[in-house]
């Protein structure tokens, strides 16, 4: 058992502080204080990050941390922290570590025994998912699905029979397609495309995988793609199965025999027909 105390120990500290998607006025100044404070700061584009630190005056090491070196930079964080520092890791926009560069990191300095926190903030998912009009009771978030058609269609297989809503992380260049597959696998769902979150030309798109699937988009910039899950429609026990059905127990069969009996009659779920007939 691992137990990490965060502000109750001054053990040198990783944290994973969260940027804004778009509308630079949703860093926290809690985050800004943050990468004020610490020693270095990880990020995917020295670029991308100077601009950001620029406007919030915040002056600080920079070093590139990305997919391509995230094993190897590994040792000289951990080189870092046994040293006493402490690290702010980001991404280019949103959560390390979703959709993007962090997991590893995190698992080493957990196991080294450092404090991993995090600064919260932007993402896209979620103002995506609350904004959608699709249930938010339960969802699942997928991120990325693969490029290829071929390993796309055997991933939405996967899901195809998961009730809670689906989200999706998709460039606007493949978005046509990818819908295409949503519909060819899942079948006529209600979707919404969520994109450009937080920024002036935030947009978002509502309507079935069947009617989407045959309008070409020509969009911008990363999309959320959001997709109900499944409902079993329920069968309506007319008065012709009720019929049958009382036919069936005056004929001496028992409830769960003539449920089996009729369910096959009629092709309708048996379950669905014992709880309704054992409420009568």
């Amino acid at each position: 058992m691992i137990r990490q105390q965060s502000f109750k120990n001054n053990k040198p500290t990783l944290f994973l502080v969260a940027t804004p998607i778009g509308n630079l006025q949703e860093l926290s100044p809690r985050a800004i204080e943050t990468l004020k404070s610490v020693d270095t700061i990880l990020c995917e584009d020295t670029r991308t990050t100077k601009s950001l630190l620029d406007k919030f005056e915040i002056k600080n090491n920079l070093v590139s941390y990305h997919k391509f070196n995230e094993r190897q930079m590994c040792d000289k964080v951990i080189e870092h922290l046994q040293s006493g520092q402490n690290i702010a890791l980001v991404s280019d926009a949103g959560y390390p570590s979703i959709s993007d560069p962090g997991n590893i990191l995190v698992k080493e300095v957990i196991q080294q025994g450092y404090n991993v926190t995090c600064i919260n903030g932007s993402n896209a998912l979620l103002p995506a998912l609350v904004c959608s009009g699709l249930d938010t009771t339960h969802f699942f978030f997928y991120g990325f699905l693969d490029s290829k058609e071929t390993a796309k269609n055997k991933e939405l297989e996967t899901l195809k029979n998961y009730d809670a809503t689906l989200i999706f992380y998709e460039s606007s260049n493949r978005i046509n397609e990818t819908i295409k597959c949503i519909y060819k696998t899942l079948g006529n769902r209600d979707i919404v495309i969520a994109r450009e979150i937080t920024k002036q030309y935030e947009e978002y798109i509502r309507g079935t995988t069947e009617e989407l699937s045959n309008t070409p988009l020509d969009l911008k910039g990363e999309c959320v793609l959001l997709v109900s899950g499944l409902k079993e429609e329920k069968t309506e026990i007319d008065e012709t199965i009720k019929e049958t059905m009382q036919d069936l127990l005056n004929h001496g069969y028992k409830l769960k025999e003539a449920c089996q009996l009729l369910s096959k009659l009629k092709n309708i779920n048996k379950n669905e027909l014992y709880n309704h007939f054992i409420k009568q």
